[in-house]
């Protein structure tokens, strides 16, 4: 038996007129929504930080605004197949909380990963056995050497103010010959100015599970002193806001913007 088909059956659904608003619900829905998104990327895909201090200069600036990929590094899982993880691998920049202080972030370059025997002389790093070349990295001079830091791990850290307790102790475990050997699931890190750099020869390895993720570019930079990450108080971060506003065309680093970070 042929069906009939009314007009109802072939009535297609009434679309908005283009010059139709969205209502307010509608709105209200649109914006968190796009707020939720923002909100998960942010917190679980990327994250942006802002350095404080000149220990990774050339390479970072104090006043660079970098944001930072949390995922690539992280611990693999089985239900995101697609995600392109991988290892931490030598010469990789990365964000990690510094060991013993949870609540701090360090951004530093990986010189040494588990099993890799390294030592300094004269502030140039000797990776099992072979010297390497940094371009980037900074070198002491006869104004200031200084023995602990630049010929690490040959002079006793009871010489050096700024090392901690617990790694003035551990240091001397890890040390054969020479050179001191990274034991597994640890990463040694050091800030590429290296004459400034307070790092894994002052504090000890980054555990694995400390590492946060690794900066992608700098989405901006604006000039401030090194000091800046020190005044805390409502007055002096108040000042600086109005200073920023103010400065934000002739004090921006405009040819940094994007600059990818390597």
């Amino acid at each position: 038996m042929n069906q009939t088909m009314t007009d109802e059956t072939l009535e297609a659904p009434a679309l908005k007129s283009p010059h139709e608003h969205e209502t307010p619900l509608e709105a209200f829905a649109s914006i968190c929504g796009v707020l939720v998104i923002g909100l998960f990327a942010l917190t679980f895909i990327f994250q942006n930080f802002e350095i404080p201090s000149s220990s990774m200069e050339k390479t970072l600036l104090i006043g660079d605004h970098v944001l930072v990929d949390r995922i690539t590094l992280a611990p693999k899982t089985s239900w995101a197949p697609f995600i392109p993880y991988r290892n931490v691998k030598r010469g990789d920049i990365i964000v990690f909380f510094k060991p013993g202080e949870p609540d701090l972030y360090l951004v530093k370059r990986v010189v040494g990963t588990p099993g890799d025997h390294l030592h300094l002389r004269n502030g140039i790093v000797y990776l099992n056995g072979q010297p390497q070349n940094e371009p980037l990295a900074d070198k002491p001079t006869d104004a200031n050497y200084f023995p602990y830091r630049d010929d690490f791990p040959a002079i006793a850290p009871s010489d050096a103010s700024d090392v901690t307790a617990s790694w003035s102790v551990e240091l001397p475990t890890h040390i054969e010959g020479e050179n001191l050997v990274v034991p597994p699931g640890r990463y040694f890190a050091m800030g590429d100015n290296r004459t400034v750099s307070l790092d894994s020869r002052y504090w000890g390895f980054v555990p694995r599970e400390n590492i946060v993720g690794r900066p992608l570019f700098v989405y901006w930079s604006f000039i401030q002193s090194g000091d800046q990450y020190e005044k805390t108080s409502l007055a002096d971060r108040a000042s600086f806001l109005v200073h920023t506003i103010i400065h934000f065309f002739d004090q921006t680093r405009w040819k940094r913007t994007m600059h990818l970070v390597k």
